[in-house]
């Protein structure tokens, strides 16, 4: 059967999603600028209050994927403080200012998460690099890509997310996301035949998820 993901942005999505049968959290801060790393403060409540998986979003600001030297440190230091701390996994993306994949950047905190896996984010829907792009997310190690198919959501980039999943041919995960919702999951479980899946399940104008809304995406599963 397929799993869901539900992107975070407080302690109360966090449970909802666990109570609701979601099977991983992506945790993150800033939800106005679609996601950054989270406090301790808010990692730390989460992690005493949930059982499923608890992958953490490492980004420093929002804005573009291409970071200065003190803000790729950060990351870093995030990723070791996380990791200290029981994460499960890590979501995070950088591109350089032409907009392929840095190559060196992202391995060196794939290895530093070791042995947790690592989620590259819908960066690489900004990519130039088309599929090579995936080539390279492979060679870094990275265990899964959240993407809406190179579109700017799921339901305009099925057909590339339909190519990204033979693509990858199970060398990596192939993670539809980006307006995923109830109304359009069927649909996108039908052309991707993806193993996971991505929501926010927020369906007001709150920061917050939407339990009906996780239990509809979850019994649509298969």
């Amino acid at each position: 059967m397929s799993q869901l993901e539900i992107a975070c942005f407080n302690a109360r999505s966090a449970l909802i999603a666990q109570e609701n049968g979601a099977d991983r959290i992506e945790l993150c801060d800033g939800f106005e600028v679609g996601g950054t790393t989270p406090s301790d403060a808010l990692f730390d409540e989460v992690r005493n209050r949930v059982t499923i998986p608890l992958y953490v979003m490492i980004r420093p600001r929002g804005g573009d994927f291409c970071y200065s030297d003190t803000e790729w440190k950060a990351m870093q230091s995030a990723i070791r403080n996380f990791k200290h701390k029981n994460a499960d996994g890590f979501v995070f993306g950088i591109l350089r200012p032409d907009g392929t994949i840095n190559t060196f950047r992202n391995k060196r905190l794939v290895e530093l998460a070791y042995p947790l896996p690592c989620t590259f984010h819908r960066a690489f829907d900004a990519t130039t690099e088309g599929s090579q792009a995936l080539e390279k997310l492979i060679e870094c190690g990275f265990s899964t890509v959240l993407t809406s198919g190179l579109a700017n959501n799921v339901t305009e980039g099925k057909e590339g997310l339909v190519q990204l999943v033979a693509q990858a041919n199970a060398r990596i995960i192939i993670m539809p996301g980006g307006g995923l919702r109830a109304a359009n999951l069927a649909d996108i479980q039908n052309h991707t035949q993806a193993a996971f899946y991505h929501s926010s399940a927020i369906t007001t104008e709150n920061e917050t998820a939407d339990a009906s809304e996780i239990k509809t995406l979850k019994a649509q599963m298969r």
